[in-house]
């Protein structure tokens, strides 16, 4: 089978813009779409996770506008990029799907759910909360100062964004930046400073929002997170959880905004689960 570190990149047409993604995997059911943190571009999912889900279901991962190998600009709201979201899914001539978003990725996921219900069947939501949580001025104060120290040390920022600072979570931290480096051919594009930027003032919006009824989202959703993510509050996953109507609830013991990362085979057998029921 083919696995994600070989899987080609395509482009499909969405409305005159060439979207980039990839996918793999296996079985006629309903595909599981993955959605992307902040900055990520395709080469940032974990293979592991890839590979693991794609072993049961076809997956499908992409650069929403503006992001890696996808032509546009990057919009200016998580509800917008939702609706970017929406066509690309379209595009490619999908009527249902399943939904996988991972920090920025889930908030667009939750969009999607909000603006095109008919379009999900279940949500898996990591390292994410609801709009309007609150805290997001801290946001750029914690990503500034995790990207100086990386500086300083040579190394990347999402040691210190996603991974606690002890024995366990730096050797997670390697591990899975080890694990990111394993395609060496087509990889995608770096995300553009002015993209960055462009997502970062999209995430400022979304948390200054008056929050969305999460009521009306009835599909399963599982919600996941690390027990003490910098990023997002780990508070608001759990607040995410209680204010959706069918959604289960997972926390991983000392982890952080990457604890799907970091118990990532714990991880993947969990979906898996989910995604079967």
């Amino acid at each position: 089978m083919t696995t994600w570190k070989d899987t080609p990149t395509r482009t499909v047409n969405v409305g005159g813009v060439p979207f980039a993604y990839r996918e793999l995997g296996t079985g006629t059911g309903v595909p599981v779409v993955f959605l992307h943190h902040f900055t990520a571009v395709l080469d940032d999912w974990d293979p592991r996770i890839v590979d693991g889900i794609a072993a049961h279901h076809r997956v499908i991962a992409f650069d929403n506008r503006g992001v890696g190998a996808t032509g546009g600009t990057v919009p200016p709201t998580v509800e917008q990029m939702g609706s970017d979201a929406i066509a690309f899914i379209r595009a490619l001539g999908l009527e249902q799907v399943d939904l996988f978003g991972f920090s920025l990725g889930g908030g667009v996921a939750q969009m999607v759910a909000l603006q095109a219900p008919e379009l999900v069947r279940r949500m898996i939501l990591a390292g994410t909360g609801p709009r309007g949580g609150g805290g997001i001025d801290k946001m750029a104060t914690i990503v500034g100062t995790a990207y100086l120290k990386a500086f300083l040390t040579w190394s990347d920022p999402r040691n210190f964004l996603f991974f606690p600072r002890t024995a366990d979570g730096k050797a997670a931290a390697g591990d899975y930046l080890h694990r990111l480096k394993e395609r060496t051919r087509d990889r995608d594009k770096k995300i553009t400073l002015r993209a960055g930027v462009n997502q970062l003032r999209a995430i400022r919006h979304a948390g200054q929002s008056q929050p969305d009824d999460l009521s009306v989202i009835t599909q399963p959703v599982l919600v996941a997170n690390g027990d003490h993510d910098l990023m997002v509050a780990s508070e608001h996953s759990n607040d995410m959880a209680r204010r959706l109507p069918n959604a289960e609830l997972k926390i991983y013991p000392n982890s952080g905004h990457g604890g799907v990362f970091q118990y990532h085979r714990e991880f993947v057998a969990t979906a898996l689960q989910f995604l079967a029921d």
